[in-house]
């Protein structure tokens, strides 16, 4: 390696998506030969891979590059606040030497060499179109028994109150046969696990295809030796009785369902560009606790929506009660500009927002506690992630448990017990629980 060559530090903010986006930049950096560091004080540049779904994520990302800015780091803003505010970024951060779209990331190493070179670079695509695919580079920064396995970028959905679409592009799916090769040199590497990310991964081939091809992604990946894949973001209309007829079929995906819905009043859903939704919600539901009496199911609401009525509010509080989600994630409405719900009338509050958030959530937190004590006296398989060598306490997830969004399995025996291997499966019995993780001992 060139004694001159630069130290690259790389910080991730956001979802999943990014996270893979970041995954790759590091791993053409690794192939150019650069040195990467996890000390951004050590690193010559640094790369902020930043998020701008909502308020607050964009409030990180802006915290993170000033803070760097400060210190006089040379910085590199990649991701979608890079996508959303181009020339205010330029604008404000002078220590920015680069600026990176969603559908650039791939160029990261010709960046570099171009700052490298005193340009002030700005490589951002007015349509991301790009996707990479298993031939690309990647340095894993997951726990080494989990991987995310991106099988579609973009949305062709336009909800008022998301800017994803602007910031990603229209979907764009990767090939069946792209998606096994990578699969298969992930589970090469000892990955236990794949989780399927998209924008919404049951629209997952419509536009390759002609139609969607979830239900064939999975029986091909069911041939593939890895334990467990889980999927994300499964819009209800995408559920047909072939892709369930899948998931109950093939021994290594999960009946782990994700399901995005946002609300449940059929004019709220109507107000979000989501008209659809309101007649399938409950039907849906029903219908894949049939199909698959097993299953775990996550979703995520907004509540505050402007024009959301106490009314509205309480026919979603009445519909978690009747469903009893394992897993719920609520968030108050953001206004994100260059939305259609943005300039909505009749905005609500943050305060009654917060409220509503509260109740929501007290509500599901007794349904979570609920289904997590119908655990205690199971013995469930668990992937084993972290390890405390003082304690001698192990931990790790369930299928019940998707990486960083639900609880985690604390395995109290682990070390002493003949330590279960980190990034292994281990057979623990379920001794106790609590509102969002459970408790064992490892058999």
């Amino acid at each position: 390696m060139v004694a001159t060559t630069p130290t690259i530090a790389i910080t991730h903010l956001g979802c999943e998506k990014n996270r893979v986006d970041s995954e790759h930049m590091l791993g053409l950096l690794v192939q150019a030969g650069y040195a990467v560091d996890s000390n951004e004080e050590l690193a010559d540049y640094v790369i902020v891979n930043t998020c701008s779904f909502i308020e607050s994520a964009r409030q990180e990302s802006v915290r993170t590059l000033v803070e760097l800015a400060e210190a006089n780091k040379k910085i590199v803003i990649t991701g979608c606040l890079a996508q959303h505010f181009q020339e205010e970024l330029l604008n404000e951060i002078p220590e920015a030497v680069a600026l990176v779209g969603t559908g650039d990331y791939h160029k990261i190493v010709e960046v570099i060499q171009r700052a490298e070179a005193g340009e002030r670079v700005k490589a951002v695509s007015a349509e991301p179109t790009y996707i990479a695919d298993e031939t690309v580079p990647r340095y894993r920064t997951t726990s080494e028994g989990t991987a995310y396995l991106r099988v579609a970028e973009g949305c062709n959905y336009r909800c008022a109150f998301c800017i994803i679409p602007h910031l990603r592009g229209n979907q764009r799916s990767r090939p069946i046969e792209s998606i096994v090769a990578e699969a298969t040199q992930l589970a090469a590497e000892g990955v236990q696990e794949l989780v399927l990310i998209s924008q919404i991964t049951t629209n997952y081939g419509t536009d390759i295809y002609g139609g969607p091809r979830l239900a064939e992604l999975l029986r091909a990946l069911g041939k593939v030796d890895i334990p467990w894949i889980r999927m994300h973001y499964a819009y209800p209309t995408g559920l047909t009785p072939a892709v369930i007829e899948a998931i109950r079929e093939v021994p290594n995906v999960l009946p782990y369902l994700d399901l995005p819905l946002q609300h449940s009043h059929p004019k709220v859903l109507r107000a979000m560009n989501r008209p659809w939704q309101g007649r399938v919600n409950d039907d849906i539901i029903y219908r894949i606790k049939a199909a698959l009496p097993d299953a775990v199911l996550r979703t995520t609401f907004i509540v505050g929506f402007p024009g959301e009525t106490e009314e509205h509010f309480e026919h979603l509080h009445d519909f978690v009660l009747r469903h009893e989600f394992d897993h719920v994630g609520v968030f108050t409405f953001s206004a994100e500009e260059g939305t259609p719900a943005a300039t909505l009338p009749k905005q609500i509050p943050q305060a009654v927002m917060d409220d509503r958030r509260e109740r929501l959530m007290l509500a599901q937190q007794e349904i979570s506690l609920r289904h997590n004590t119908a655990e205690v006296g199971k013995v469930v398989e668990v992937l084993v992630e972290q390890a405390n060598p003082t304690t001698g306490a192990m931990i790790g997830r369930s299928p019940r448990f998707a990486p960083d969004v639900d609880g985690l399995v604390y395995i109290q025996n682990g070390i002493q017990n003949g330590a279960a291997p980190l990034g292994r499966m281990a057979q623990v019995r379920i001794t106790d629980a609590d509102v969002y993780d459970l408790y064992g001992q490892l058999v």
